[in-house]
């Protein structure tokens, strides 16, 4: 394992604050490292893995699309991405589809769209929620207010308007006087801690929105395909966006990510005004559709039951270890645990313990298994999260 660490340390740019494990493979909600070991993956790539490790129909998928082409560009008319953008728009909205290879490309992709629209209706600027996150490419970072993530990076010349999740009452008056051309929201935000907007928080920015004529975007790169026990978060309220991001587990582990489109602002782009080499990968289009197609209505009652089991467990667990656990949040299978006291080396109790788990927001025990978890993988987080919380007591 070593020789990999240095090599990488020897080669890679030093980004990212990786665990001390190389992973050779992966099968179901497991990943084996270089000596065999298996780990409980409690995070599954950040919500990209949303049907665990190498499944079986989408491996299948997967090597049937590699024997009949892998790239064929823009240019030329894409079955897979078709039938994928088909699928989207029966699980959403009528409209249409835009496909990128990630989720920041994807809010983009946005940022471009709204800026035609305000164009044809003279409104200019996008509004973002504080402690939202969106993506690290220069427009996405703009609408991303993490401080450590933001930094002092260069910003595009566009404007955002930053509100308080505390505050949204001031909405109105920014609606007015800004006259911004949309807003975009993450319903239960990924890297700011898993906070979910409550619905008549939720109510009162729709109806805002229609009043004064601002897009309703909706970050669903994290919440989305399944994650929060419907198939997009936004299904959880009674909303009706005016445009949806994908990505993450939308390519079955696959780089993939895009836009839905409502029909009532369609028209905005035209030939040239934006794309992608891949638009997209035939590849990450199949095993999308393949996703979709596992991912129905039975699958995803199966992930608010077990999501219930899960949280039930932890909450079982806080009122046996108050003094370490806090707030217990989310939807689904994406919950959000405010941990009390050194979460980093509650990160590395539960490595030891052979589960792999994520902190984010500096003190949150983010939660996004896989959703074909099963209660009895369930139970076994849930035991060795008692087991890690009593050797932190002792």
């Amino acid at each position: 394992m070593e020789n990999w660490i240095n090599r990488e340390e020897k080669t890679l740019l030093n980004t990212y604050n990786r665990m001390p494990l190389v992973v050779s493979y992966g099968k179901g909600c497991y990943l084996y490292d270089d000596t065999g070991k298996e780990y409980l993956d409690m995070f599954s790539g950040l919500a990209v893995n949303a049907l665990g490790h190498c499944h079986p129909e989408l491996v299948r998928e997967g090597k049937e699309q590699l024997e009949r082409h892998l790239h064929i560009s823009n240019f030329f008319y894409c079955k897979q991405g078709i039938e994928l953008g088909e699928a989207l728009i029966k699980r959403s909205f009528p409209g249409k589809v835009f496909f990128t290879n990630s989720g920041t490309e994807g809010v983009e992709a946005a940022i471009k769209y709204l800026f035609k629209i305000g164009e044809k209706k003279g409104k200019r600027g996008i509004v973002a929620l504080s402690g939202s996150f969106h993506g690290r490419t220069l427009g996405a970072l703009g609408l991303t207010k993490i401080p450590s993530v933001s930094q002092n990076f260069p910003q595009v010349n566009y404007p955002v308007h930053e509100v308080s999740r505390g505050v949204l009452k001031d909405l109105e008056v920014l609606f007015a006087k800004e006259r911004p051309v949309g807003i975009i929201l993450e319903l239960v935000s990924g890297s700011g801690g898993i906070e979910v907007i409550p619905q008549e928080d939720m109510k009162m920015i729709s109806d805002l929105c229609e009043k004064y004529d601002v897009v309703l975007c909706i970050d669903e790169i994290q919440t989305g395909i399944g994650r929060t026990g419907k198939f997009f978060a936004y299904q959880l309220y009674d909303l009706k966006p005016d445009l949806v991001i994908f990505a993450k587990a939308v390519g079955g582990g696959s780089p993939l990510g895009g836009l839905v489109v409502h029909e009532r602002i369609d028209g905005y782009f035209q030939p040239g005004d934006h794309g992608t080499t891949f638009g997209p990968n035939p590849l990450s289009a199949a095993m999308g559709r393949k996703t979709l197609e596992i991912i129905d209505e039975n699958f995803l009652m199966a992930v608010r039951e077990k999501g219930q089991l899960l949280r039930k467990g932890i909450e079982i667990l806080r009122e046996k270890f108050p003094e370490r656990l806090g707030d217990i949040r989310g939807e689904g299978l994406m919950i959000g645990i405010d941990i009390k006291e050194e979460p980093s080396k509650l990160k590395d109790h539960f490595l030891k313990h052979q589960v792999l788990i994520n902190i984010t927001a500096k003190n949150v025990l983010r939660l996004l298994p896989p959703l074909i978890i099963t209660e009895s993988e369930i139970q076994e987080f849930l035991q060795t999260f008692e087991n890690v919380l009593t050797i932190k007591r002792s």
